[in-house]
């Protein structure tokens, strides 16, 4: 569910502007395990302050139905804050539980000296444990690469590098855009880019298999399908609903 989105890609740019998604955009995705409806993810960027700078605040949440929960549960939640003008992180948290994997991460991120301060909670010891580490100065996170490569022009047949740092890793990303494929969304038929983001390490969850996304071929880009196997076996997330969006809903 979460790893659903949840992906990375491109490199930075001065020129970049937030275009493709509006203020208070949110998509709510359902999450199916072979034919099962096991649970809902939402993704939602709005503005907001971070120390005084405005930013975008995104995230993005992950449960699984309650039925499911005695199978797998899974509640995940995800956020970013990204600079309004630089299109940088200055801070990235993960906090997932997922059946008994628990997992919480930050990031703080100085992009001026090219260092980030990871903090990894203990569950044992109840605290933080902080280190810090050497990154490249243009380094997204995971959450915020996802909203990055949504400006960019993409052409098919064109592979793209771009350093992820999260979880305590600097992670290079090729994003390989593979193909146009038209597909039956919320907004009626529309011509999507299936790209397929290869990371190495981990994502927004423990990737063990290939993650393709469906992106509507425009100047929006906003993800209508995804397909992927995670640890505990293979899912598709398909798009249920969307507020704050351009495209009309059939």
């Amino acid at each position: 569910m979460k790893k659903l989105l949840f992906v990375a890609f491109l490199l930075i740019s001065l020129s970049l502007s937030a275009e493709a998604f509006m203020d208070g955009e949110k998509l709510t995705f359902k999450v199916k395990y072979g034919i099962i409806s096991a649970a809902e993810a939402t993704l939602e960027a709005r503005t907001s302050v971070y120390q005084g700078t405005p930013v975008w605040y995104l995230t993005t949440n992950a449960k699984t139905y309650s039925f499911f929960d005695k199978f797998f549960r899974v509640r995940d939640r995800v956020e970013s804050w990204w600079d309004k003008e630089s299109f940088l992180p200055h801070k990235f948290a993960k906090n997932l539980q997922e059946g008994n994997y628990r997992q919480h991460r930050v990031h703080i991120y100085d992009h001026p000296r090219a260092k980030t301060t990871y903090q990894r909670w203990s569950f044992k010891e109840a605290r933080f444990n902080n280190s810090e580490m050497d990154m490249p100065g243009d380094s997204q996170d995971i959450l915020s690469a996802f909203y990055y490569v949504r400006n960019q022009d993409l052409k098919v047949g064109k592979s793209v590098m771009v350093n992820i740092t999260a979880d305590g890793r600097n992670m290079p990303t090729e994003v390989m855009i593979h193909r146009k494929e038209t597909v039956k969304s919320i907004f009626g038929e529309v011509e999507c880019l299936v790209i397929e983001p290869i990371l190495r390490g981990e994502a927004l969850f423990k990737q063990t298999g290939n993650i393709y996304i469906w992106i509507t071929n425009d100047q929006y880009k906003i993800p209508v399908k995804l397909e992927s196997k995670i640890s505990f076996g293979s899912f598709v997330a398909t798009l249920e609903s969307a507020q704050k969006v351009p495209l009309k809903l059939k």
